[in-house]
């Protein structure tokens, strides 16, 4: 077959430069790294590499909302540890004011390291994390979630709202507790919560409520003992009240009424009254049971004998339950904080190993062989070498160098 020269010279320049081509995309391949460096190199597995590039800019964020959570949660907890030390820093100080030795002054004094710890409450309650966003308002983290009344007190002016967090595919995560839960509330365990009326003008002082049988029928409700002639009867607070227990006041003998047991010393007046409350409903109010307590201790006893020293004895023992309550209720409350912490932990443990499956499982896809490319590198370059030797070989081929 005639192949005149025109052909002779197109055929050799495409196949030169189809060599040239390929020589030229292996070189960019061992520059990048990688197998093909478009999807029309490889469709399929370019779609594979998309699909697992998503799942790890997923897995990054995973990450960030997981450190950012536990930023939140280490910050609440610090809030917590605070409140646990004032807790008990009160607790203490309420034992020592039972002293019937201290004096008015001295009561006053202790008031006064009572209210300093309640202002330091007041301030944790209210912190922040930094940015201004406030860790117990719930939802409205703009403002603080404690303010002082005018009248004094404390109000809640938050709310009940979780913030969440998506800490992982299918788990959203709270990084924080709202001031309700931690500061106003009590844990359905907390025990029985007994006062003394404010009228009241005996000198009975009562001791600890104990459970003696959980079955009992009025177990769980509220109490009221009232005194009179001599005698007690209990009465529950349902509407009519039910008469749970009635008898001859003995001090220091037990009074026993719905699965609960009670002691009382000194000599009760008649109309005396004494509640016995279950603990959500005898004020979960730390705030409000902390400046009873200072109330109850700036009060003089001076010329006030045995019945004002028995209801400073008694409003003594109600408030130390309730801050224990209390106390125990933000226990509870860092508990949950430091199991989901642990959580986070744990998801984080479980993201760090799913990337590194997904980057091992990319790179067995994209990643190039170094060996192999710089094997088929020199390969297209020597035959594109003895290619271009050919053609000028033969290009030099003439009838007159045979003349």
């Amino acid at each position: 077959m005639r192949i005149s020269t025109s052909s002779f010279y197109e055929q050799n320049t495409l196949a030169m430069g189809l060599q040239q081509q390929n020589l030229f995309n292996v070189q960019q391949r061992l520059s990048a790294g990688t197998k093909f460096l478009t999807a029309g190199d490889d469709p399929v597995g370019a779609a594979r590499v998309l699909g697992v590039a998503q799942t790890l800019a997923e897995s990054a964020q995973y990450a960030t909302s997981r450190e950012r959570a536990t930023l939140s949660l280490k910050r609440e907890e610090t809030a917590l540890d605070s409140t646990t030390v004032i807790l008990q820093n009160i607790k203490t100080l309420t034992v020592q004011a039972g002293n019937g030795t201290l004096s008015d002054a001295d009561r006053v004094s202790l008031a006064t390291a009572i209210q300093s710890n309640l202002d330091q409450l007041v301030g944790v309650a209210n912190s922040d994390d930094g940015n201004g966003q406030f860790l117990f308002a719930g939802y409205k983290s703009a403002s603080p979630p404690f303010a002082a009344q005018a009248g004094g007190g404390v109000q809640y002016v938050g709310d009940q709202g979780q913030r969440l967090m998506q800490v992982d595919v299918a788990r959203q995560l709270s990084t924080s507790d709202d001031g309700r839960t931690v500061f106003q509330s009590v844990q359905g365990g907390a025990g029985y919560v007994t006062s003394g009326a404010a009228a009241n003008t005996g000198t009975a002082v009562f001791g600890a409520v104990s459970v003696v049988d959980a079955t009992a029928a009025n177990y769980s409700k509220d109490f009221t003992i009232s005194f009179a002639a001599g005698n007690y009867t209990v009465s529950t607070n349902d509407t009519p009240p039910v008469v749970a227990a009635s008898g001859a006041f003995t001090a220091g003998s037990p009074i026993a009424f719905g699965g609960l047991q009670i002691s009382m010393t000194g000599t009760p007046a008649n109309g005396d009254t004494f509640n016995v409350t279950t603990a959500k409903n005898a004020g979960t109010d730390v705030f409000a049971t902390i400046g009873e307590l200072v109330t109850a201790l700036r009060t003089p006893l001076t010329g006030g004998g045995a019945a004002a020293q028995a209801k400073l004895q008694n409003a003594l023992s109600t408030a130390n339950v309730k801050v224990t309550n209390a106390h125990d209720n933000v226990l509870t409350v860092l508990s949950s904080v430091g199991s989901r912490m642990n959580e986070v932990d744990a998801l984080d443990d479980g993201g760090a190993s799913r990337v590194l499956m997904d980057k091992s499982y990319m790179s067995s896809i994209e990643d190039l062989d170094p060996a192999s490319a710089i094997s088929e590198f020199y390969q297209r370059q020597t035959s594109l070498q003895a290619t271009q030797m050919t053609f000028a070989k033969l290009a030099s081929i003439s009838l007159f160098n045979y003349l």
